[in-house]
């Protein structure tokens, strides 16, 4: 192996070891070494972009080695954004997509993109443009259909469908599509029989809350039991638990703990580095408007790995929250099959990491983290007590259903936010902001997973 191969791949080490520093210094060196190489120039854009690193330019001369890769144009767009070039971000995917209609990636970053820097009108319209070319792609529709499923825009979500209805011959994911319309819009009664033989996922998953939606709890469970074994069984615990609750069954408290398996921790961090941590996380806020699939109402979300980032404050921030997970997940008991008390035996490593800004009425909606093991919310400046408004605005609720499910559950606890304070519980467990009058809400938050 030559000594630029070996660099790469201790490099792709570091990364997944979370040590992007070192990983940076590596890969800089790799490109240093080997001009030429495409992966390298790319490798070298991507782990500088995840570094918070300016990224741009590189991802410009990786693609003269690499031209083409979508992948790598994309990430070059979203480089070109963060550092604040929007027009020019939207200029490169809007060229590609002119020549490649059919690139489902491009329009969902660029409609993004566009959600993001606050347009509230025409931001789908690569889709629209795309499909009046190339009518009869049913992938293009589709893709167009769950954008505005995923931001519960039924009344555009049904216009797209009806569109593609009339364009495009029959197919399960138009008929699935429909049916999801139905069941999550509340405007009809869906029809799963048909269905039911596929165990797919995600229409199961659709079944599951409609049922729940409709006051059918045990039949919801039977169908929800039957993800707990495979590779879904994140995506079900949750309604599982929601199930054994509405059932009055023990097996609730099982899931859940009795009491809770969540902690409120005070981390041993000072005024001052409190303010350092909320002027470097107030900078990351670059954009309008959340992401559509994000829980994030009246606020914003930061986009990359937070930790990743270099400033010396979030850095002691991770610091700290990491020895706090530690100390929470050593006090868990044991308990086979259960998705928070049994876990591998690897260090823990962070699913993600991002920060939250809300404004005045903001708030998260009702959600749980899939890719994630223990949870967390931890705050670093709140609204003055006049400005929150009456307990319990802007705490947190633990357990609390999904509003839309319209389930008479109330949460299972609620953690006052303090500064300096970290909320930590397992990631299958429902969690919610309550809204609060004025002010800003700043925090930060992460998954962590045990590494295998």
């Amino acid at each position: 192996m030559t000594d630029t191969a070996q660099r790469v791949s201790r490099a792709a080490a570091l990364l997944a070891d979370q040590d992007i520093d070192a990983a940076l210094e590596e890969i800089a060196e790799a490109a240093r070494l080997d001009p030429a190489s495409p992966q390298v120039a790319f490798g070298h854009a991507q782990i500088a972009f995840e570094a918070w690193q300016p990224a741009a330019d590189l991802f410009e001369r990786a693609a003269t080695l690499l031209p083409g890769q979508p992948d790598l144009i994309r990430n070059h767009a979203l480089a070109l954004a963060a550092e604040g070039d929007g027009p020019a971000a939207e200029a490169l995917l809007g060229g590609v997509l002119a020549q490649h209609p059919g690139w489902l990636d491009g329009h969902r970053t660029l409609s993004a993109m566009r959600i993001t820097n606050g347009e509230t009108d025409g931001w789908d319209r690569s889709f629209a443009e795309a499909t009046a070319r190339d009518p009869a792609n049913t992938a293009l529709w589709l893709g167009w259909f769950q954008q505005h499923a995923t931001r519960k825009d039924w009344t555009a979500a049904q216009k797209v469908l009806a569109g593609a209805q009339l364009a495009c011959p029959p197919s399960q994911g138009l008929a699935l599509s429909a049916l999801f319309l139905t069941a999550e819009s509340g405007q009809g009664i869906p029809d799963f029989a048909p269905y039911t033989a596929l165990a797919d996922p995600g229409t199961d998953l659709c079944h599951v809350r409609y049922l729940l939606r409709t006051g059918h709890p045990d039949a919801a469970l039977e169908i929800a039991q039957r993800h707990l074994s495979g590779p879904p069984a994140r995506m079900f615990w949750p309604y599982v638990g929601l199930c054994w609750r509405l059932r009055g069954d023990p097996q609730a408290g099982w899931l859940d703990g009795d009491p809770l398996h969540a902690a409120a921790v005070d981390l041993d961090i000072t005024p001052q580095q409190l303010a350092d941590l909320a002027v470097a996380l107030r900078r990351l806020h670059r954009m309008k408007a959340p992401y559509p699939e994000q829980s994030v109402r009246g606020g914003t979300q930061t986009d990359r790995q937070l930790f990743f980032h270099p400033d010396p404050a979030i850095r002691l921030a991770r610091d700290k929250v990491l020895a706090a997970v530690a100390g929470f997940a050593v006090g868990l008991p044991h308990q086979a099959g259960h998705p928070l008390l049994e876990r591998g035996t690897g260090p823990l490593r962070f699913a993600g990491s991002w920060s939250v800004r809300l404004a005045g009425a903001g708030f998260h909606a009702s959600h749980t983290h899939v890719r994630g093991w223990i949870s967390s919310a931890c705050y670093v400046s709140l609204p003055e007590p006049h400005e929150l408004g009456e307990a319990p605005a802007g705490w947190l609720s633990l357990g609390r259903p999904p509003p839309e499910l319209g389930l008479d559950l109330p949460p299972l606890r609620q953690i006052e936010p303090k500064p300096g304070r970290l909320a930590l519980f397992g990631s299958t467990l429902w969690h919610a902001t309550e809204p609060f009058a004025a002010g800003e809400r700043l925090t930060f938050a992460f998954d962590v997973a045990p590494l295998s």
